[in-house]
């Protein structure tokens, strides 16, 4: 482990340790008892974090019409993808807008509190014990102890989709396999992808690739990307893309004949559209596996040897193929391997239409 990461940890820690001496013990094997008016969710950082929390608020909106959902986000990423989810009653950015946080979260009570890491994160245990609740969850640590009145039993390696919804049985709820698969809440989709969509609609469904990925040690060259497309010349592919990487979608657009010219997407719901509408999906260890998920598309999985990226953050209830780098990042998969777990869905998909 580097020091820089070594040393954030230890503080993590540290500062667990001093708020187990400080706050009020909570015994952590509790049973919740009503009512259930309001519930504060710790919603963590990444996008991918954002999708895979869609299960836990759509089943408690579900379960409890009237509750009402606050989520506390920790980045403006998590705070835009939930800003207008129409089941969630409101999202507050801990860390911009102070005198309104506390106006609208700190100097109020809610009944239910969770905190969805399982691990020791500083601004998590501070909101923990900052924020009231009449009842506080969170997963089984042993930074953890002490500090929450139920901690949750969950394996580490389990999928976060699954230890999101790990609070509902608390409450009653039932949560089997396809109630925890991740959804996304609408955002405005552009004229061009709705034509697009009618393009896409009308044609063979095509193959998707997405370029980009959140960490330089999750990126694939561009030059693989074109060497993956030419292994397939019947095929048709649709090129995906975050903003910093407009330039290389638009080159293997214009380098590869089968590549399929699309717009850009403005927002995670308009690739959801497009990801919907695919065969299967060849992305980097990114979001996208879990809009995948999502939208119930097969999966080839580009990965670091990492095991807990796979167990903890892969693809939910869907085909799938991982590929995992030699190297430790991924920029060393080969071409001809990606090429070989695409033929590898293509094929268990014929064999389920047979």
């Amino acid at each position: 482990m580097k020091p820089r990461k070594k040393k954030k940890r230890q503080f993590r820690q540290l500062f667990a340790r001093s708020l187990q001496r400080l706050a009020r013990t909570r015994s952590g094997s509790a049973e919740f008892s009503g009512p259930l008016r309001s519930v504060a969710i710790l919603a963590q950082e990444k996008l991918g974090d954002c999708v895979l929390l869609t299960p836990l608020v759509r089943n408690l909106r579900q379960a409890f019409p009237d509750l009402e959902i606050h989520l506390i986000t920790f980045s403006r990423a998590s705070a835009n993808f939930f800003m207008n989810d129409p089941q969630v009653t409101a999202v507050h950015l801990v860390k911009k807008q102070p005198r309104r946080y506390f106006r609208e979260v700190l100097s109020r009570k809610f009944d239910l509190l969770f905190n969805t890491k399982d691990h020791p994160s500083t601004w998590f245990l501070l909101q923990s014990a900052l924020i009231r609740a009449r009842f506080k969850v969170g997963h089984n640590n042993p930074f953890h102890e002490g500090l929450y009145d139920r901690l949750l039993d969950t394996e580490f390696h389990a999928h976060m989709a699954v230890k999101n919804c790990a609070l509902l049985p608390l409450l009653g709820v039932t949560a089997d396999t396809e109630a925890c698969r991740p959804s996304l809440p609408a955002m405005p989709v552009s004229n061009e992808i709705w034509q697009l969509l009618s393009r896409l609609a009308e044609d063979i469904r095509p193959i998707g690739v997405n370029i980009s990925a959140g960490e330089p040690n999750r990126l694939w060259t561009e030059a693989k990307w074109r060497a993956l497309l030419e292994r397939f010349p019947g095929e048709r592919f649709v090129v995906l893309s975050g903003p910093d990487d407009l330039d290389a979608k638009r080159r293997l657009e214009e380098q590869c004949p089968n590549a399929v010219a699309s717009p850009p997407t403005r927002n995670l719901y308009e690739a959801s559209c497009i990801v919907a509408k695919l065969r299967l999906l060849v992305t980097p260890d990114t979001s996208m596996v879990h809009v995948a998920s999502a939208t119930g598309t097969p999966v080839a999985g580009l990965y670091r040897e990492a095991p807990q990226d796979i167990s903890r953050f892969g693809p939910y209830a869907i085909p799938y193929e991982i590929v995992i780098s030699p190297t430790g990042e991924v920029s060393g998969i080969k071409p001809e391997s990606v090429a070989d777990a695409v033929r590898r869905l293509m094929a268990r998909a014929i064999g389920r239409e047979a």
